[in-house]
């Protein structure tokens, strides 16, 4: 994209008097693309890897019983998305055989650094919290279960701490971008396990029945994280819409321009306000209609993840 810049340079001999010459330059400088729809997919992995595992210690690390049908099946989710969530990293950084480099060269202030640990801590934990579930042992099974709910928030949270670094970005400064990424993980977590449970008990139980109690009371959760999920989301839009200029252009895009089919579209209206109503009806009690709204709140989900992404570096840098 062109980009002009102005320069002035003032000469000023000392028997005469003062001269003004500017000097314009015209250039074509291209900003090259930090982040892409591979950083998108990753935060989506992740995302989904923290709230599958949260929701697997609903039962084996807070004792709500009835969610035990979904806790084996949710580490074990939890554990494969984080073992898959670093391939898109690796592969966008162009060197992924110099990762290494992370675990030596540390700086305290990176949350890429604490990153870096954090994305080796945790699936390691979550395959030591399978192991003492699938052994049946319940005192080991709650404590790494336990252990684990902070490493999976702070494995997903450090993502929006990331962003919100980049100042140079205006819909990436944020001090609210760590909740955003945390709330909307839980929710494509609970979403998931919806749609899994549904799945697993209709395709491969013997009973070939789904659990509506383990369902409708996942519904339950999404309908208020949902509601979280809006609130926050709009509340951060509305400090950029009314903030300075660029943080009112990065709104704009979202709300009027080129991104807004894809946030007032899909995002909000599709992924988020009505499988909300869908979740909130009596009448739309049913384990299809919840399937339904499970699909939709992820593919919501993962858009919000695309147009954090991309709508934040659609705004050429000045």
């Amino acid at each position: 994209m062109a980009s002009t810049t102005k320069r002035r340079a003032r000469l000023t001999p000392a028997d005469t008097g003062v001269r003004t010459m500017e000097l314009t330059t015209i250039t074509n400088a291209v900003h090259g693309e930090a982040f892409g729809l591979a950083i998108a997919i990753y935060f989506y992995l992740t995302g989904l890897s923290a709230g599958s595992f949260i929701i697997s210690t609903l039962a084996y690390g807070f004792g709500f019983e009835k969610y035990k049908p979904v806790g084996k099946v949710g580490v074990v989710l939890a554990t494969l998305l984080l073992i898959a969530a670093p391939m898109f990293l690796l592969a966008h950084s162009g060197r992924p055989l110099r990762a290494w480099h992370l675990f030596i060269y540390l700086n305290a202030t990176s949350p890429i650094s604490w990153g870096s640990f954090l994305l080796s801590i945790y699936p390691v934990n979550c395959i030591i919290y399978g192991f003492f579930m699938f052994k049946g042992n319940a005192k080991m099974t709650k404590t790494f279960g336990l252990i684990g709910i902070p490493l999976a928030l702070m494995v997903h949270g450090y993502t929006g701490f990331i962003l919100s670094f980049a100042k140079a970005h205006a819909l990436w400064r944020s001090s609210m971008m760590p909740i955003l990424f945390l709330v909307s993980a839980l929710v494509s977590g609970v979403a998931m396990m919806i749609l899994v449970t549904i799945i697993k008990d209709k395709f491969f139980s013997k009973e070939g029945k789904v659990n509506e109690e383990v369902v409708f009371g996942l519904g339950k959760m999404l309908f208020w994280l949902l509601i979280i999920d809006l609130f926050l989301s709009l509340s951060d839009l509305a400090v950029h819409y009314f903030g300075e200029l660029e943080s009112h252009e990065s709104a704009y895009l979202l709300l009027f321009g080129a991104f807004a089919p894809l946030f007032v579209g899909i995002e909000t209206l599709l992924g988020k306000v009505f499988p909300l109503v869908l979740v909130s009806a009596p009448s739309m009690r049913k384990v299809a209609v919840y399937g339904f709204a499970a699909i939709i709140v992820m593919l919501g989900i993962f858009t919000m993840r695309y147009n954090v992404v991309m709508g934040g570096e659609f705004i050429p840098l000045l």
